[in-house]
């Protein structure tokens, strides 16, 4: 192939001469001084650089260091402490797992798997729309001051520690002998007729038919507000000239919000969603672990338990819980890597 001038360079008619084309020597010097580039901004904002460094260590620590331990997954547990010492065991947890009939083991973990994607997808379905709903009723709210009390009233719950908010359940639906030593909200499900009394003297805590009831209703009330905080954040940046133009079309309160407000919010909307999709299956132990008890094991019992007690206080197998936690993030994986590739088809929204 023949190469001319004129493919890199502009001629000019008043001169006979070729030009160098501007454009193409602004980009040859930034391609030339990239990393000096680099170096004058990191030296430039070294202090917003610098508040990045406790972050990296985080994630260095506690997040890639221990994926050195997914290798017990594939390692019989001999005793030894290091896992490079251990010997190689191939997918045997994994089947072990999966594939051992009339194994308690394996009717545990197939148990734990199904209550973490159901106890998930109560809380997507009707944990998720919560914060929504409470970032529009705030942008309803015409008073600063009062927006502000009921804001910090609704973030208070996040802000408490696990114990504590599962201490308050307990009290609010403690069992007893009597009547009277009901908790309060047991107190008044039984006069409402919704359980029997017999019901709330056992303790609802007791009971796996109101575990996850009981598990949703507190992850709402612990969460809600604080999620709250993102959606109200993309609420409040819509242009008061949308909402001007909805009320010279004749737009409701109600209409706005259908209009205006969720189309405007939408691609926020869809990337919570992806997110939280994402960790659909990771359902922390510690919450679980303080609220459920050998009655409810039918249906509190998620996968993170499964391991903790099989891993630590169990048998000691630290390869069967490796493996169950290994299926269980591999799953999430794949969940938001499906549910970014719908949104970004369904909506033009994703997160990559």
């Amino acid at each position: 192939m023949k190469v001319r001038a004129a493919d890199f360079l502009d001629y000019d008619q008043e001169t006979g001469v070729y030009r160098e084309n501007p454009e193409q020597v602004v980009r040859d010097d930034v391609e030339k001084h990239y990393w000096l580039h680099v170096v004058r901004t990191i030296v430039k904002d070294w202090r917003l650089y610098l508040m990045l460094v406790p972050m990296l260590l985080v994630f260095l620590f506690w997040r890639y260091f221990p994926m050195y331990e997914l290798l017990s997954c594939f390692k019989v547990d001999n005793g030894q402490l290091d896992v490079s010492q251990q010997m190689f065991s191939g997918f045997s947890y994994f089947k072990k797992l999966l594939f051992s009939t009339g194994d308690s083991l394996s009717t545990d973990f197939w148990r734990a798997l199904r209550n973490t994607f159901i106890t998930s997808f109560y809380g997507l379905c009707f944990g998720f729309p919560m914060p929504i709903i409470l970032a529009l009723f705030f942008n309803e709210i015409k008073s600063n001051a009062a927006r502000s009390v009921y804001q910090v009233l609704t973030y208070l719950p996040k802000f408490m520690s696990t114990v504590i908010m599962t201490s308050l359940v307990t009290m609010l639906v403690k069992q007893g002998g009597t009547t009277t030593n009901m908790g309060i909200i047991s107190q008044a499900l039984v006069k409402l007729h919704i359980i029997t009394e017999e019901v709330g003297q056992a303790g609802l805590l007791n009971n796996p038919a109101y575990f996850r009831t009981i598990y949703q209703i507190s992850g709402i009330w612990e969460g809600a507000g604080y999620d709250s905080i993102v959606f109200f954040a993309a609420i409040i940046a819509i242009s008061p000239t949308s909402y001007e133009a909805a009320q010279i079309d004749g737009a409701n309160k109600w209409a706005q919000m259908r209009y205006v407000v969720l189309p405007s919010i939408l691609s926020t909307i869809v990337i919570m969603l992806i997110t939280r999709i994402g960790g659909l299956l990771n359902v922390g132990y510690e919450k679980v672990m303080l609220l459920y008890n050998d009655k409810t094991y039918v249906t509190a019992d998620v996968v993170s338990t499964f391991a903790q007690r099989n891993g630590l206080t169990g048998s000691g197998q630290k390869g069967i819980a490796a493996a169950a936690e290994m299926m269980n993030n591999v799953i999430g994986m794949l969940l938001v890597i499906g549910s970014n590739t719908i949104a970004r088809k369904a909506t033009n929204t994703s997160l990559y």
